[in-house]
């Protein structure tokens, strides 16, 4: 049953989406408590099949939603896509521009019969020239500038997750909550985009902003000017064993130097400031190097600890398994389609003292169709109609 004191408790969401960014505005909004019914076509949303780098997208972005698998391609299967929107505040959509509407499941269309409607769709593009093009995460990260910034020089590499996707759904989330305040003040709804492409744009804006700032050409972040004279990664006296390691600030600057013993550093007034650090950047960083390489990598992560300086392990994703700071609420246990579970990363925010949690365990394909086609009007026998015409189907 859905926990009636979450944020979005009441909201009712209709999703026709698939691979990622469509499906994360669905779980945001599901986590926070709405109510999203996932529509599929028959068999099931072909991300369920995904193996390599995209066998985590389905269980990572699924969870607390309600799966009806409905064939939208048939005239039958559109009403029942219709009636299911018209009782919805909300609907997702991100496939190729002008397919809902082909289906008769476009804004205008639904908007009709029901002038509160939120309808939000996510493309590869805002309206302009490159609006029918067809977009991927990874087709915005090279052309948005986000793939030079983060590779080498003449080797553009795309950032090591789906941040376009990812982040263009939150901002998809952000323009629905926009959209509903505004429907609370007018009482009408409307359609919201956001956009792979923009999200881009938006995310490099800082470094576009050092270019009009500078007027000089960037650099990939591999290469770049550091701002601050420490800020890099170190090996330890622990055989492959790395930290990262950042000092930003001139008070930082004097801890540092206090807790690791650099007291010629320390007494040289010519670094008192950052921007004499950075310009002795050749001469400080292999002193740091050479004490770094002494110490082990727990002993050197509980002296920074203690001095309060920021540091990191570099760590990969499965590390988070068992990362403390994540298991303090930061981790949702989901089961799999075999069977196993997983414990995958919650939202990352918290209200008073709560973290959102699970409600609805990932749903197997149309598991939730009879209950929602009769949560929309339709008796047993109509949906053994549907059942037999392969309308509609279920696991």
């Amino acid at each position: 049953m859905p926990d009636t004191t979450l944020p979005l408790s009441g909201l009712k969401v209709v999703e026709f989406t698939h691979m990622v960014m469509g499906p994360v505005v669905g779980l945001i909004l599901a986590d926070l408590g709405a109510e999203v019914i996932k529509v599929e076509p028959p068999g099931g949303d072909n991300t369920r099949r995904l193996t390599g780098s995209g066998a985590g997208y389905f269980p990572m972005y699924n969870r607390n939603k309600r799966s009806v698998c409905v064939d939208t391609k048939s005239a039958e299967g559109r009403a029942v896509a219709q009636r299911l929107c018209a009782r919805a505040d909300i609907v997702i959509e991100n496939f190729r521009p002008g397919a809902m509407d082909k289906l008769g499941l476009g804004y205008a269309e639904l908007s009709a019969s029901n002038p509160g409607l939120i309808y939000c769709s996510l493309k590869g593009f805002l309206p302009g020239p490159y609006q029918h093009r067809t977009a991927l995460d990874e087709v915005t990260q090279m052309m948005g500038g986000l793939a030079y910034m983060t590779g080498l020089p003449g080797k553009p590499m795309r950032a090591g997750a789906s941040v376009i996707d990812v982040t263009g759904g939150m901002f998809g989330v952000i323009a629905i909550l926009a959209a509903l305040e505004q429907r609370h003040r007018t009482g009408k709804g409307q359609q919201v985009q956001s956009a792979l492409f923009e999200t881009t744009g938006f995310l490099v804006g800082q470094h576009m902003a050092q270019n009009a700032v500078t007027g000089k050409p960037l650099q990939p972040m591999s290469v770049r000017t550091s701002a601050w004279a420490v800020y890099d990664i170190f090996d330890t006296a622990d055989e492959g064993q790395q930290l990262f390691v950042g000092v930003v600030s001139d008070t930082q600057w004097r801890l540092f130097c206090a807790a690791f013993g650099f007291t010629d550093f320390a007494a040289d007034r010519g670094l008192d400031s950052n921007v004499a650090r950075v310009a002795r950047r050749d001469e400080i960083l292999p002193a740091i190097r050479a004490c770094f390489l002494t110490l082990g990598k727990q002993a050197l992560m509980d002296r920074l600890e203690h001095t309060g300086l920021p540091f990191a392990p570099i760590a990969r994703p499965e590390d988070l398994f068992s990362d403390p700071q994540m298991n303090a609420g930061g981790l949702i246990e989901v089961t799999l389609a075999d069977g196993k579970t997983a414990r995958l990363p919650a939202l990352p925010m918290a209200f008073g003292e709560q973290r959102l949690g699970l409600h609805h365990e990932l749903p197997t394909a149309g598991q939730d169709m009879a209950a929602v086609l009769a949560e929309c009007g339709y008796d047993t026998e109509a949906v053994e109609v549907l059942l037999r015409k392969g309308v509609v189907t279920q696991d």
